[in-house]
């Protein structure tokens, strides 16, 4: 569900569950981060390309899947790609097009460069699952896009365009959909093409100065969001979305 493959110096990684919209499974996340580290530590690879199809991204989590994992924040099911995005030492671009719902949008705040089609449709859905945000994203949000911006995404939950995740910072530059992936692979293609220790030490210098910060900000949500699962408003935020009614919080 996870595919993976270099060309040239460019490793292609790509959800692969279009049955499922790209919902990301506890074994997904798991290759996901094996197929990041590993193209990291490839020194055939010099950039890394992440996308779905140019109709899909990823929905985020499978919610069913996800609740029936331990729920410990040592193990979180995406304990493997909170620890291998964060840290990659080469450019990693993003191609989004259809939805980018929960993680599929907090991930891109970890990317250096984001293309998404006109169709893409981004979503930050915690607090109406009675959740918390999550990969850092209360800390990088906030950064890239201004406090206001992010607290309107973040707080509402609400789903936003392509063209608003490009004001807000999340997004580099909206193309055409029929060109959205192969204009990714032609950014990737350049970055792989330039002196790569220049690439890799500048990459450092501007994460360097917020990487504590960061990561303490993914341990903080990575708990409290491990914690608000066993909620009674998170279990009744998920059960109505399982059953695919309107939640009531009226009670809390």
């Amino acid at each position: 569900m996870i595919k993976s493959e270099t060309l040239g110096q460019v490793a292609r990684i790509r959800f692969d569950r279009l049955d499922k919209k790209n919902a990301i499974t506890v074994q997904m996340y798991a290759q996901l981060g094996a197929a990041l580290a590993a193209a990291d530590a490839d020194k055939q690879v010099r950039a890394v390309l992440l996308s779905g199809t140019a109709e899909c991204f990823t929905a985020g989590n499978d919610v069913a899947n996800f609740l029936k994992a331990p729920r410990d924040p040592a193990s979180s099911p995406a304990r493997a790609l909170f620890d291998a995005l964060p840290s990659m030492k080469k450019p990693v671009v993003a191609a989004v097009g259809g939805p980018a719902i929960g993680i599929g949008t907090t991930l891109l705040l970890h990317c250096d460069l984001v293309y998404a089609a006109p169709n893409a449709r981004f979503q930050l859905p915690f607090v109406p699952l009675a959740i918390v945000p999550e990969f850092g994203s209360t800390f990088l949000l906030p950064r890239i896009a201004g406090y206001q911006r992010a607290a309107e995404l973040l707080l509402l939950g609400q789903p936003f365009t392509a063209q608003k995740a490009q004001e807000a910072g999340i997004v580099t530059e909206v193309v055409p959909q029929e060109r959205l992936l192969e204009h990714a692979l032609q950014v990737a293609s350049a970055l792989a093409a330039l002196p790569p220790e220049s690439m890799r030490l500048t990459k450092r210098l501007l994460k360097a100065r917020y990487a504590e910060p960061l990561a303490a900000a993914i341990e903080e949500e990575t708990r409290l969001f491990t914690e608000r699962l066993s909620s009674p408003e998170a279990k009744e935020a998920m059960s109505a979305f399982l059953e695919k009614r309107k939640p009531d919080f009226s009670r809390f």
